[in-house]
């Protein structure tokens, strides 16, 4: 039976899925769990989870000798009207993750008493759930760093100071923009820049009138010269805890990846508007799931900032670079790139129009016919295929050396480059190449090695060759049932047994994995009834497949039914699901019913799924496993 030694799995248990995991070739093995999803311990629940927190030192504890890396969200400062880490600020890190306890002790020089941090957990709307309250943690967050830089001004020391005034040094290019944001929010009474009175603040890094916006910003930093500096003090905070988590989560075998987004926040627009092509907007063309495309509105990084003639990086690829270098240092596990199309083949239509061929939108650099993208376009005429329309995968049908290597530019001289600088390879980077891919986008993965994603619980089991498909699935790549855009397995599982859905996935999961177990009947049988048995067998397949990097969101590994993010929705309860406090517990509990992954039996049939005499020569192993069950 499943072991456990005061809520933390047993050493024997851990010994032997480590075996397991090493005989089924297997380099790493994730948790995807949010920043705001990590729960929290007695005393610190302040409405929003953080890595930073004594909870999450309990998650790392658990994931130990189990788990080697650990997939975060985007860690950007979010809007108070939008919690989606995805549309968060690409330098700046989101207060939230502040570890208030941390900072009623010594530590920090009691920067925050006792008295206002327990005044916040009591009053939590969300105590006792496995939620968060996002608007009430930000606004009592900005309250307590308003009493924090108060007596950081008063009493911290010489030494805090000294480390305060390097950290401000040292990020600069970026902190100084942010924070200076702010204080413009502040003056306006509005977090969204276009909404300003003022035009000379609107363009005040762009406008062609260098005096008068140098006279404004002095103006505004000295009007406002507290609060950019307790913006700026958050920030170092943050940066500081981050670390400590980062060696935290190190000494216990863990490594942390970080999560690129592929959009850009209103902070980062408003600073670096110069810097993206005016007028268009990122998205997707219309598909299956969307008759008139998904119109996100993501600004476009114009492509004549990007590169200069002679092939170095302009303003726009300088500023990527520092920003993946930044990423790639941080996160020494790595980084996942969120749409990896983006930098690649983004889709791009106009401001005001919906993303439909019909109405101008194309394919940035895939659109040699297009009046106004030509320019840009790496494929010629002679490279498409007529049969195809602009909006479809096949759309190009050839390349040639030189264009692929074009079409990676940014793969190549900002992505691969940083993390070279920052000592890293080209493991470090996660490619999330889910949805669209098309010709170019397949021809750069393929030059340069890039490990992709594999969603099993998006197969089409009709097709035999589909990538999604356990025995299809290539060992460079990272294997999942879903992400944090889908449904919980068990969720799926649920519509799915009892259908007539069902006969083409129990056709290939008897073929994938049970085609040499015993009782083929039953097994059958229960893969078409028993939605727990299908969820499970879905989690067994990406440890069978020949992926050799894996990663589990934490509903699915917990057992937790519900729906973290709900694409194409605002609002809660969307971005605010969480672990709950007692974790360990609740784990171990929904192990013993069926809900969650019990992962010896998991690797126990994913051995057995290798054939008889994969399993014959892992005999004593599967002995180990099943006195784990």
């Amino acid at each position: 039976m499943l072991c456990k030694e005061n809520s933390i799995l047993s050493q024997e248990y851990k010994d032997a899925v480590a075996e397991a995991l090493k005989v089924l070739d297997k380099k790493n093995l994730a948790l995807i769990l949010h920043g705001v999803s990590f729960p929290s311990s007695e005393g610190e629940n302040t409405g929003f989870g953080t890595y930073n927190s004594q909870g999450a030192k309990r998650v790392f504890d658990f994931m130990s000798g189990i788990f080697n890396a650990l997939q975060l969200g985007p860690a950007g400062k979010t809007k108070i009207s939008d919690p989606s880490p995805y549309c968060g600020t690409v330098f700046s890190k989101n207060p939230l993750f502040i570890n208030l306890k941390a900072l009623t002790t010594a530590q920090w020089e009691h920067l925050l008493s006792e008295k206002t941090l327990n005044n916040i957990v009591e009053n939590n709307p969300s105590k006792g759930t496995n939620r968060a309250s996002y608007v009430y943690a930000i606004e009592r967050c900005d309250a307590a760093m308003k009493e924090v830089y108060g007596n950081f001004k008063k009493k911290a020391s010489w030494n805090l100071k000294r480390k305060f005034d390097k950290f401000k040094k040292d990020n600069a290019f970026w902190l100084d923009n942010d924070a200076l944001y702010e204080a413009f929010c502040i003056e306006h009474g509005s977090d969204y820049w276009p909404h300003w009175q003022s035009e000379t603040d609107k363009i005040i890094f762009s406008s062609a009138d260098k005096k008068e916006s140098k006279k404004r910003i002095e103006e505004i930093s000295k009007k406002y010269k507290d609060e950019i500096e307790c913006y700026k003090l958050g920030q170092f905070i943050v940066a500081q805890q981050g670390e400590s988590t980062l060696e935290y989560a190190k000494s216990k075998g863990i490594k942390l990846i970080a999560d690129r987004q592929v959009a850009f926040s209103d902070r980062d627009n408003w600073a670096y508007q110069a810097l993206f092509k005016k007028g268009w907007s990122l998205g997707c063309p219309p598909d299956y799931f969307s008759k008139d495309g998904q119109a996100w509105g993501f600004s476009v990084v114009d492509p004549e900032k990007l590169f200069n003639k002679d092939g170095t990086l302009g303003p726009a690829g300088e500023l990527l670079y520092k920003l993946y270098l930044k990423m790639f240092k941080e996160n020494p596990g790595g980084v996942r790139i969120d749409h990896t199309v983006g930098l690649i083949d983004p889709w791009v239509y106009k401001q005001g129009s919906l993303p439909k061929v019909d109405e101008g939108a194309g394919r940035l650099y895939s659109s040699p016919q297009h009046d106004e993208l030509k320019k840009y376009s790496i494929a010629t005429l002679n490279d498409i295929d007529e049969e195809y329309d602009p909006d479809e995968e096949k759309w190009i049908k050839q390349l040639n050396d030189e264009q692929i290597k074009l079409y990676g530019a940014m793969i190549e001289k900002i992505v691969i480059a940083s993390a070279k600088e920052a000592g890293l390879d080209k493991d470090a980077i996660v490619a999330e190449d889910l949805g669209t891919l098309t010709y170019p986008v397949e021809q750069v993965m393929e030059k340069y090695a890039l490990q992709g994603m594999k969603l099993v619980q998006f197969v089409v089991p009709e097709e035999e060759d589909h990538p999604y498909r356990c025995k299809n699935i290539v060992a460079n790549s990272w294997a999942m049932v879903g992400t944090h855009d889908n449904e919980p397995i068990r969720m799926w599982a649920s519509k799915m047994v009892n259908t007539d859905k069902m006969h083409p996935h129990v056709r290939n999961l008897m073929e994938d994995l049970y085609s040499e177990f015993e009782g083929q009947d039953m097994i059958r049988h229960k893969l078409y009834t028993d939605e727990k048995f299908l969820a499970f067998s879905k989690l067994v397949e990406i440890f069978a497949s020949k992926a050799q990097n894996l990663q589990i969101f934490f509903t699915d590994f917990f057992g937790i039914n519900e729906v973290y993010n709900v694409p194409g929705t605002s609002g809660d309860p969307n971005w605010t699901l969480r672990l709950p406090d007692n974790f360990e517990d609740f784990y171990f509990d929904k192990v013993k019913s069926g809900e969650a992954l019990n992962l010896p039996l998991a690797l126990l049939y994913a051995i057995k799924a290798r054939g008889k005499d994969f399993a014959s020569n892992n005999a004593d192993l599967l002995e180990r496993l099943e006195k784990l069950v």
